[in-house]
């Protein structure tokens, strides 16, 4: 699932690669589906889970990867697709703009992170962050060392653990108060300048970007019954219900049996889907929410 910056609203979508050798056709082909909240959904998983492979290329030995890793791909196509990024720290040279951004995930739980600027806020949705806010734009470098500044004068984080993060979804304080510890923040950042702020970052005004409507947080009822989430799917097992909600790379769905399930995307990637009744219901294991899951990604 991505969140493109252009895509309708803001809202998410879903690709597919389908496999058009079956048919006579060489390769595969890709589609888009947009994700409107409203939709019924439903697929099985068929076979095994194999490597999505790195950059762009197949995994040379289709290799099984577990089912609960958000990854899907094999330790060896992992370091390639790492390699050359920003977050290994491996592009000093990048010419692009970058910005710095204050994200807010839950009460207490703000990190500051970049992204490339021509990404616009599409990071953050993927990210689910709630609220945003931009710090600054620059150099790549530049923005980095605020990152990093931020980090030790503040004690303000790079990363909050996924799990936290869905954790408190169902219980969010209003707009203006979330936004309120947002602009706390950047206070103290702004505050900054001149204590080591990098001369190359240019400001940036504050405005506060709330994404509790193109989330559908606000109309999520989780009060009703446990929210549980998938830990991974199995070869034959089904996942599907009405899409209420979609966060970071979460869906919400609402089921026949088993309430409010949350899918983490991440886990359907590098298996093979078959359509299924959206009446099915959910037939792979699950977990309460706060109480375990899927291995955490970097977000």
């Amino acid at each position: 699932m991505s969140w493109p910056r252009g895509g309708p609203d803001g809202g998410p979508v879903l690709g597919w690669r389908r496999d058009e050798r079956a048919a006579g056709s060489a390769g595969t082909r890709e589609r888009v589906s947009v994700l409107g909240y409203g939709r019924e959904l439903g697929f099985r998983a068929e076979g095994e889970r194999r490597c999505v492979g790195a950059r762009g290329n197949p995994c040379p030995v289709a290799a099984v990867v577990p089912v609960r890793s958000t990854g899907a791909r094999c330790p060896e196509c992992a370091r390639l697709d790492r390699a050359h990024s920003v977050a290994a720290d491996t592009l000093a040279d990048d010419p692009r703009p970058y910005r710095v951004y204050l994200a807010w995930f839950g009460p207490g739980m703000v990190k500051v992170g970049i992204t490339r600027e021509s990404r616009g806020g599409a990071r953050l949705r993927e990210q689910g962050a709630v609220v945003f806010g931009w710090l600054g734009r620059g150099p790549l470098m530049a923005a980095r060392r605020t990152e990093e500044l931020l980090r030790a004068a503040l004690g303000v984080p790079d990363r909050i653990p996924y799990a936290g993060k869905r954790a408190v979804r169902g219980g969010l304080p209003g707009p203006v108060e979330r936004a309120a510890e947002v602009e706390e923040l950047y206070r103290r950042a702004v505050a900054l300048e001149g204590a080591g702020w990098p001369e190359a970052l240019e400001r940036l005004p504050f405005e506060a970007v709330d994404h509790g409507g193109v989330f559908g947080l606000e109309g999520l009822d989780v009060t009703a019954a446990p929210v549980r989430a998938v830990t991974g799917l199995v070869g034959g097992g089904v996942v599907a219900g009405r899409l209420v909600a979609a966060a970071g790379p979460d869906l919400y769905l609402e089921t026949p049996s088993d309430g409010t399930v949350v899918l983490d995307t991440r886990l359907i990637t590098g298996w093979e889907l078959a359509a299924a009744d959206a009446r099915a219901g959910v037939d792979v294991p699950l977990v309460a929410v706060g109480a375990g899951g899927v291995q955490d990604g970097l977000f």
